[in-house]
């Protein structure tokens, strides 16, 4: 059996990893035209207290396409996408969480979740809740389905304290949100409203693609500047640690 190091090793020359810095958004690590937060971040919601994408997303490329064909179709290849992503997100984990509970503000992430669909019908099919359930070992024990998507009628890519509700009392509890992609964050800061809402103290969130188009303003040039192959040791968060 393929180790995590020798599933994830491909993504090497796939993955870009995001860094702070100027005009980067110093929430989510959008890509900006000199400002220090993306619009979604500055008019949208703010319930998580930190964010650590793996790496960008860049629409049409590699990653993007994996990402999109991971949890759409039923096959040998969307299955063994979905075990290659589960060893980038262990390898990440491994290495780099307790750098995003630092920059949360608490010790260490007591409980694990993962965003649920915005399609209520096929939500219990999504892969990534097996993949942080079963896959991923450093959160594997520690993870739970705790949010459900309410009937409330909210767009799908709308952020929202209606959208998402917890299923228990979360009083004290310092939770780690997982999800595939961010695009404008809207999913992730609406499940952290609704485990606020249920009393957990800290919420932070790993995401594996943070969405970005290398046609916008001076994407191209930033993107070309990110070091590559892909630093497994280092993180967005890792300078601030």
């Amino acid at each position: 059996m393929a180790s995590v190091a020798e599933l994830s090793a491909p993504y090497g020359n796939l993955l870009l990893g995001p860094r702070p810095g100027r005009d980067v958004c110093r929430v989510c690590f959008n890509l900006t035209d000199g400002y220090d937060r993306c619009y979604a971040c500055a008019h949208g919601g703010r319930a998580l207290d930190a964010v650590a994408p793996i790496s960008y997303s860049v629409a049409g490329e590699q990653l993007h396409h994996v990402l999109a064909t991971y949890k759409r179709r039923a096959d040998a290849v969307s299955r063994r996408m979905g075990v290659e992503l589960a060893a980038v997100l262990w390898r990440f984990l491994a290495l780099h969480e307790g750098c995003l509970a630092t920059a949360a503000g608490t010790p260490a992430f007591t409980i694990v979740t993962t965003v649920p669909s915005s399609d209520r019908i096929h939500d219990d099919a999504h892969p990534l809740h097996a993949i942080a359930g079963e896959l991923v070992a450093p959160v594997r024990g520690r993870h739970a389905r705790l949010l459900r998507r309410t009937e409330s009628p909210v767009a799908a890519h709308a952020y929202s304290t209606e959208k998402f509700v917890a299923d228990r009392d979360l009083a004290g509890e310092a939770v780690l949100v997982i999800d595939d992609t961010w695009t404008t964050g809207a999913n992730a800061q609406s499940a952290a409203a609704a485990l606020k809402a249920a009393g957990a103290a800290t919420v932070a969130a790993v995401v594996i693609g943070r969405h970005v188009n290398r046609a916008w303003h001076h994407n191209d040039e930033q993107i070309r500047g990110l070091p590559q192959p892909f630093d497994w040791t280092h993180c967005a968060h890792c300078g601030d640690t």
